[in-house]
């Protein structure tokens, strides 16, 4: 069997900044260090973390005052940073800065007055926290159908922004549904949907006709590993979203010769060698890595860990 290994896959640098900084807080700081929601959507870090101290939270009460607590990559609501101050907490944001664009982008489209129509999951934690910027001014819309029933009461000052992990045909078909019924609708200056995401979709597209099955490593609660599962059965070939190599089934594999490896951007590289292992072993599977771009991209640390780090 073939295996075709994917590139550009796994860790985007939002996710590889937020979890540099869980990593330096507990270093720096010692254990526990609260984060508020899974720092990452990955079973194999969150649980990593829970291992050396970390302690998730979907509560802000549940934290002691005056504790330690880390923000998640998938940003949160001013509700949240208020209710952190109220418990006297060090909070530290590490936040995805793309993920911040979006957020100021809402903020900036409420203060002038418009009503903002936010493609998203709903229920995702990204989709909770820019919500929460701007309640009153955001109508969260899912599909075209929901297009179809927006009613607007001033459709001249109408605006979308998307979730940053979606699928980008999904959401184009969204933002052509929108502009159809509201042709003066206006969007963000630069597409919301992440460099990482983008990439990793485009690499299953381009690399996923070559392949009668595509293996993509990441958790079920990861919004972007799922839109590469779905892009892959979109194209009429079998796809399975996996957290490792326990989850993989055998029988998936008969009568196929080759198979397209990914993983999401928030599924470490350590899963897909061990997915990779388990493939060579198994099935005496030879590697063939594809890459169709380079990803140069860095964020550096939230200056707030930063600055705690440098006084400790």
């Amino acid at each position: 069997m073939k295996v075709i290994l994917a590139s550009p896959r796994g860790f985007c640098a939002g996710v590889n900044m937020a979890i540099e900084c869980l990593d330096l807080a507990l270093k720096s700081f010692g254990a526990p260090v609260y984060v508020y929601h899974e720092i990452v959507h990955n079973k194999y870090v969150v649980e990593t973390f829970k291992k050396k101290g970390a302690i998730f939270v979907d509560d802000l009460q549940e934290v002691p005052p005056k504790s330690i607590l880390l923000f998640s990559a998938h940003g949160v609501s001013p509700e949240i940073r208020q209710a952190a101050k109220a418990r006297d907490l060090t909070a530290i944001d590490a936040t995805c800065p793309l993920v911040t664009k979006v957020h100021l982008e809402a903020i900036k489209f409420a203060k002038l007055g418009y009503t903002i129509c936010l493609i998203g999951h709903e229920g995702h934690d990204e989709v909770i926290g820019t919500m929460g910027e701007a309640p009153e001014a955001i109508v969260l819309v899912e599909t075209e159908a929901d297009v179809d029933k927006l009613e607007i009461a001033d459709p001249e000052k109408l605006a979308y922004l998307t979730q940053t992990t979606l699928s980008v045909d999904d959401a184009t078909r969204i933002i052509n549904r929108l502009k159809q019924r509201f042709p003066e609708i206006k969007g963000p200056p630069k597409a919301d949907i992440c460099y990482a995401t983008q990439n990793r979709q485009e690499a299953v597209r381009i690399l996923g006709s070559e392949a009668q099955l595509v293996l993509v490593l990441g958790s079920q609660n990861s919004s972007n590993s799922q839109r590469l599962k779905e892009l892959a059965k979109e194209s009429g070939t079998p796809g399975y979203l996996v957290d490792g190599a326990k989850d993989i089934q055998p029988e998936w594999f008969e009568g196929i010769e080759t198979v397209l490896v990914t993983a999401g951007a928030s599924a470490p590289e350590d899963v897909v060698q061990e997915c990779l292992d388990y493939l060579v072993e198994r099935f005496d599977a030879t590697i063939e890595a594809r890459s169709i771009r380079e990803e140069e991209v860095h964020f550096p640390l939230p200056k707030e860990l930063r600055k705690l780090v440098s006084i400790t």
